[in-house]
């Protein structure tokens, strides 16, 4: 007998749960719902069949109640009837928000397939112009699912092609059928393969690339507010740390008094002097967290020159064997300081990310210089490693573009610091010097003014 918690859990939850239930006979849900990655949303392929459905039937009826032509009505419509009652019992089997599997989703886009290829053999096979939407299933199979399904799925329409081009039957026409040149049929033939190639090839492509991007973005939004955490963790130490001195200095003042005030050979003497050297370790202790120190060193909201910015982050990633110098060029005479700047989560993490990739790829040494000119300022940083491959260095700053691959990179860390430094009005330029690797990071100053008033206002 089931349980009261068993019996109270809503058959809903059944059927959006990976695992059915063992009572659970249907074959189907086993199959929808089973073990794999959700690739695809049933309710969206559901639509996408509903309106083909209709189109089908409203085809079929068009053509053959209102030109009059000869079609096998039955065995059209129940082919119809029978993509209606599948995609029924789905809608109604299944919530709407149940993900398909991979093999599900492509098991509907297969049958969709060879349910148009059986009306279109009825119909005059090839010939029937309506043959061109074999490409929709693939093009929604490129869109949401695998390379590996998406080619079977083009050797599938392949497939059909083939038999429908070899085995045509007469095209319903006026006066009896119309059967075209076998030439024109192998047009049609040679154009629905290599359509269907070439669409399925561009829309996978042009879909992983922006599921490619969305995981990048993803990446940079976690890194940002990992950032901005310890950022805020290093705010709430300083408030922390001044809350409590008031009462801590009490606590000191008091076991001072008290220890003067207590004769040595007193039994509390002991207890009296580590009260005042733990008070004292306290008080050390707040101090040092009334810093409110970031991971560059800095206090949280104070605004430094731009030079021990670019110190302290590169403090964070030396290595042994790697000389790190930062420098200021002025090519103004005077005319443009040297700015103060906000240490800024966004700045660290991206700063961090372009001066540690130099420091990993240097061999003895990697230079920063703040640049200041009249119309913009530039942070270059070079290295004296290898430099960027030629076949890399044109897509540098795409996400997973690595040449990391051997040490763990992922190919993320220049796509988030370009992301990052984008927010705040920079460019960013990689290029190759004589030896080494070279980034330019430019802002103009309109860029810089209005960076620091949104720093200055958040």
């Amino acid at each position: 007998m089931k349980s009261t918690e068993q019996q109270a859990v809503p058959s809903r939850f059944l059927r959006d749960s990976p695992s059915v239930g063992k009572n659970d006979d249907s074959w189907i849900k086993r199959f929808v719902v089973g073990s794999g990655e959700r690739r695809a949303r049933l309710r969206t392929l559901t639509l996408i069949r509903w309106v083909a459905i209709v189109g089908q039937a409203f085809t079929i009826l068009i053509v053959d109640l209102s030109f009059e032509f000869d079609l096998p009505l039955i065995p059209l419509l129940l082919a119809v009837a029978l993509s209606a009652l599948i995609n029924l019992y789905l809608e109604l089997g299944f919530s709407a928000s149940t993900r398909l599997t991979e093999r599900a989703a492509a098991l509907l886009l297969g049958y969709d397939m060879l349910q148009l290829a059986f009306l279109l053999e009825l119909t005059g096979g090839l010939q029937n112009p309506f043959s061109v939407l074999l490409i929709i299933p693939i093009t929604l199979s490129a869109t949401i699912l695998s390379l590996r399904t998406t080619v079977l799925l083009c050797i599938l329409v392949t497939i059909c092609a083939t038999l429908l081009a070899y085995f045509p039957t007469s095209l319903p026409w006026e006066g009896g059928g119309l059967t075209l040149p076998p030439l024109y049929i192998a047009s049609v033939w040679v154009a629905l393969v290599l359509s269907s190639s070439l669409i399925a090839a561009y829309a996978w492509r042009v879909a992983e690339e922006a599921r490619r991007l969305s995981a990048a973005l993803s990446a940079t939004q976690m890194a940002l507010a990992r950032e901005q955490q310890m950022s805020a963790l290093g705010g709430l130490a300083a408030a922390a740390a001044h809350e409590l001195g008031s009462p801590l200095a009490t606590i000191a003042i008091t076991s001072k008094e008290l220890a003067n005030n207590t004769p040595p050979n007193s039994p509390f003497a002991e207890d009296i002097a580590a009260l005042v050297s733990q008070s004292a370790r306290c008080r050390e202790i707040l101090a040092s967290l009334s810093q409110a120190k970031s991971s560059d060193g800095h206090a949280t909201f104070t605004k430094v020159p731009l030079s021990s910015l670019l110190s302290s982050i590169a403090d964070a990633y030396r290595r042994p064997g790697v000389t790190v110098t930062v420098e200021v060029e002025d090519h103004t005479n005077g005319a443009r300081p040297e700015p103060f700047w906000t240490p800024t989560p966004e700045l660290r993490h991206a700063l961090g990310n372009l001066i540690d990739n130099a420091i990993q790829f240097a061999e003895r040494e990697v230079q920063v210089r703040v640049r200041l000119r009249s119309e913009s300022l530039d942070i270059v940083i070079e290295d004296d490693g290898p430099g960027f491959s030629p076949e890399v260095l044109d897509l540098v700053g795409e996400p997973y573009i690595s040449t990391r691959q051997a040490i763990g990179g992922l190919g993320l860390g220049v796509f988030i610091a370009q992301t990052l430094l984008a927010r705040t009005g920079a460019t960013l330029q990689f290029g190759n010097q004589t030896s080494g690797a070279q980034v330019v990071i430019s802002w103009a100053y309109l860029a810089i003014e209005q960076m620091h008033r949104r720093s200055d206002h958040e």
